[in-house]
């Protein structure tokens, strides 16, 4: 029996872990995500200290969506012609860097407005090239067979990295905002050290000469497709419009009255119900009617945001931001699974890339939508018409795109022969015998 047979007969829901690579990764993820939620919330709370103003909340997040938004063409393109690993380990370093400025500006007293935004900066160009390498990246850890396996604990390790975040550093917070950073850039070394051991050598390095119309490949490709337009579309507009956790602030000390504490609560509280879809999903992944729980899940994503809007409950609001990370996770798992199988290795980088703009930087758009259209009207209106947009958008997705909706099963065989063209997900060397789910 061969390591891959070995594999696919031992422990099922922690196969990906059989693979060194893979395990690698995933040190590397939970560390790199763990102390970039540490380094925002700290962020956050430090700028809202200095301004009390609702609209620099949402300036953090355009600080660092616009390096997304100029860099993702490029940022894709190189991770289709260059070592995907060597990228990732470059794009850490940066981070590095940067949790040492913020550390050093907090420690010697010399706060202010405008090097923070500059650091964010850096940062988020850091990120625009990090983003696309780390999704494109995951299909040749592991064979196509267990791809999914891999999606769910990649994703796994994400979330528990965004519970300890924020948490860690609510608690942090009341020894000050450097201590935060420090143990940030604590973080960020054991991130390299992790990332550092990845090999990575099945990757199909892109031969198409260097042109406009190859960085755009990934765009056309996208656009050629509607299950994967339609699945990153709606995660878009879903983002885009319920971003409400960039208001959390104001919830924690105006609405709650929980303080710094209550605010690391509270922006945990959705990783928690991300983490366990997510356990569950990495045991039992989602087999039929994929498109229409992707749909649903979306819905109920919105729902929950106005639930939180007009909650005045500690717990309630816990809950509804908990329904909430859970229903955004199955969009996760899904979109994941069909973006990366159907797409072929040699583009993945380009197409992850637009995704990294449409998923990813998003998140940081949304938040500044939701801090302007706080300063407008309130923080509870803001919210309630970004929940109330989400549902609309799942229902008009729903409407629009049939091919989205009657998307049933996830196997590589059938979106490939379906949907995409032929995909290449590597099959790298077997786990190491012990290694988990490498059998006897």
């Amino acid at each position: 029996m061969t390591g891959t047979e070995r594999a696919r007969a031992g422990s099922g829901g922690r196969v990906a872990f059989g693979y060194p690579d893979f395990r690698n990764f995933f040190g590397a993820r939970f560390f790199d995500r763990l102390s970039m939620e540490m380094l925002v919330t700290a962020v956050s709370w430090q700028v809202y200290e200095l301004t009390g103003n609702p609209l620099h909340l949402g300036l953090v997040g355009l600080a660092q969506f616009a390096p997304f938004l100029l860099l993702f063409l490029v940022a894709g393109a190189a991770a289709d012609r260059i070592s995907r690993i060597r990228i990732m380990q470059g794009s850490v370093v940066v981070q590095l860097l940067c949790a040492g400025a913020f550390f050093a500006m907090t420690f010697t007293g010399h706060v202010s407005l405008p090097v923070i935004f500059t650091i964010l900066v850096v940062l988020g160009m850091a990120r625009a090239f990090q983003g696309p390498v780390q999704q494109a990246i995951v299909p040749i850890l592991v064979p196509a067979e267990h791809f999914a396996n891999a999606v769910a604990w990649n994703s796994t390790a994400f979330q528990v990295a965004r519970i300890g975040g924020p948490a860690l550093a609510g608690a942090l917070l009341l020894l000050g905002v450097d201590v935060v950073y420090g143990v940030v850039a604590a973080c960020v070394v054991a991130s390299l050290a992790f990332v550092t051991r990845v090999r990575a050598e099945a990757q199909v390095l892109s031969k198409d000469p260097f042109s406009w119309r190859g960085t755009l490949a990934g765009l056309r490709f996208i656009w050629s497709r509607q299950v994967v337009l339609g699945a990153i579309s709606l995660d878009l507009f879903a983002v885009l419009l319920g971003g409400a956790t960039a208001l959390l602030p104001i919830f924690a000390v105006e609405i709650l009255g929980v303080g710094a504490v209550g605010f690391g609560v509270l922006r945990s509280a959705p990783v928690v119900g991300s983490l366990v879809s997510m356990l569950w999903l990495s045991q039992r992944p989602i087999r039929r009617r994929a498109g229409l729980k992707l749909l649903s899940s979306v819905a109920l994503f919105g729902a929950a945001i106005c639930v939180f809007g007009l909650s005045r409950t500690f717990w309630l609001s816990l809950l509804a931001l908990v329904t909430l990370g859970a229903a955004d996770s199955v969009s996760v798992f899904v979109r994941s699974n069909l973006v990366q199988i159907i797409t072929p290795d040699e583009k993945r980088g380009r197409v992850s890339a637009v995704t990294a703009v449409f998923i990813g930087a998003s998140n940081e758009l949304g938040e500044f939508e939701s801090g302007i259209t706080a300063a407008w009207w309130g923080a509870v209106p803001a919210v309630l018409v970004g929940g109330i947009g989400t549902v609309a958008i799942a229902v008009a997705f729903g409407w629009l795109m049939p091919h989205l909706r009657r998307v049933d099963g996830l196997d590589p065989a059938d979106l490939i022969r379906e949907h995409g063209e032929v995909a290449s997900v590597s099959s790298p060397d077997p786990p190491e015998a012990g290694a988990p789910g490498a059998g006897p």
